[in-house]
Formats: C-alpha cells, structure tokens, sequence
C-alpha cells in the first residue's frame, strides 16, 4: 500500500460520491392561482415554486443530471392572466411527511396570490402527470354583440360541435398559421345566460395538435355567429386526467 506520507505517492484518491437519496413519497398538489398573480412566464413561475418548496424544507428528490432540479413537475402550463382552481402540481419527496407536515411547511411561503386547496398521496411509480392530463376545464365571462342573445349563442356553440372543420389563424414564430381548432374543442355551452354570460368550455391536450386555447374558442364562436364575442375573463375550473376524460365520455 503506498504511504500518504510519501510525496511520491501522489495526491490521495477521492472517495465515491455518496448516491443521492431515493424517491419516497409523491404528493400531488391541488393549487388554485388568483388572476392578479404575478405575470411570470413558466420558467420563472417553475423556479418560485422551487424556492418555496426548499424554503419550507421539504426533503425533495432532484433529478440526475449536472443541473440537478427539483423533481416538481406542473400539469400543463398556465397561461399568464388566467385564474386556476384546480390545477395540479406533483412533487416527489426523498421521506415519507404526513399530509398536515407538508401544508404546515409549505402554504406560509407559496408564490404570491397562489393557494394549496388540496393534496394526495399518489403512487409513486405511476405515470408523469403531464402525460395524464388529457383536458382542462374553463370557466369564460364573455360580452360584446355575440353575447347579446344567450339564446343565438347557445346554438352558435352547437353549431361549432356539430362541425367538421373549425379553421383559425395562430401566430407561430411571428408568423400567422393556419390550424384546426375543432380536434381541440369537447365542449363549449352557455351555462348561465342571465348578465353576464358565462360559457363552459372543455379544450383537450392533443399530442399532435397541441392545446385548445378558450379565448380562440370565444373567438371561433364569435366568426360562426357572425357577431363579435370578447373574454372578459378566463378560470380555469380543473384539469382532467386521461382516466377521469374517459369516465366522462362513457357517462354521456
């Protein structure tokens, strides 16, 4: 064995790096956001929800690569302006923490205007949850000409399910392109026609396709009933995974 003392011997070689702690415990979080919450863009709002969540001292898992993030994970995006209820946030832990541990540590540092409705213990070996999420639920205040007569309106919205086609422009890159909005579209209906109107309106997650956006819904409705409908505001109710879409589906 060479001799440490030996300036021979060389520099002493360094010990393995201790393996990080394994995953124990994936809290799934249900959030709500008010809409004058701070605008940040996913990226700032993913880096708030991590200081807040070392802040509290929870014993979170990282990921294994040279950035080593926190292993939080978002349902889908929430566009900046619009309100959430029920949105889902999945966290995975490296200990086991009751459920009164985590929302005693966690709520008192929560990003601004943000609020933990509820949480649930979730399989951990389950499934990503953005992979799960297949739809998202709004709640839209809609006003102008188009909103005039609920009556016309509930029909524009039928018109818009029963069609084939529901051609719009985005704009992608700076430059407007063309899509089918109607793959995107489950449901759009008037669910209160007393002042203000107020549309429900159910977009999908489509691999392919892309989201459903409700304001070009709003908008979409406006063209077919040929009378300008505006959002005057945007909640988004819940999302819903692919399991609780299917049920939904089958109860029709």
């Amino acid at each position: 064995m060479p001799d440490p003392t030996d300036p021979a011997a060389g520099p002493p070689a360094e010990l393995p790096a201790a393996p990080p702690p394994e995953p124990r415990q994936r809290w799934r979080l249900v959030v709500a956001r008010d809409a004058g919450a701070p605008p940040l863009a996913q990226r700032d709002l993913t880096e708030a929800w991590e200081a807040a969540i070392t802040a509290a001292g929870l014993p979170v898992a990282r990921t294994g690569d040279a950035r080593a993030r926190a292993r939080i994970s978002f349902g889908a995006p929430l566009p900046i302006g619009i309100a959430a209820e029920a949105d889902l946030i999945d966290l995975v832990i490296t200990e086991r923490w009751p459920a009164w541990r985590v929302r005693e540590a966690l709520v008192p540092l929560l990003p601004e205007r943000w609020r933990l409705v509820d949480m649930h213990d979730v399989w951990l070996a389950g499934p990503a949850l953005a992979g799960r999420v297949a739809a998202a639920d709004y709640r839209v205040v809609v006003e102008g000409p188009g909103a005039a007569d609920p009556g016309a309106l509930a029909e524009t919205c039928a018109t818009l399910l029963a069609s084939r086609r529901v051609p719009r422009e985005r704009l992608k890159g700076g430059a407007a392109v063309t899509y089918d909005l109607r793959p995107l579209v489950l449901d759009a209906r008037v669910a209160d026609d007393r002042p203000p109107v107020v549309l429900r309106i159910r977009t999908r997650f489509h691999p392919e396709f892309g989201s459903g956006r409700p304001e070009e819904v709003v908008g979409a409705l406006g063209d077919i009933g040929g009378r300008p409908l505006e959002a005057r505001s945007i909640v988004r109710e819940r999302l819903v995974l692919a399991e609780d879409l299917a049920e939904d589906l089958a109860a029709v």
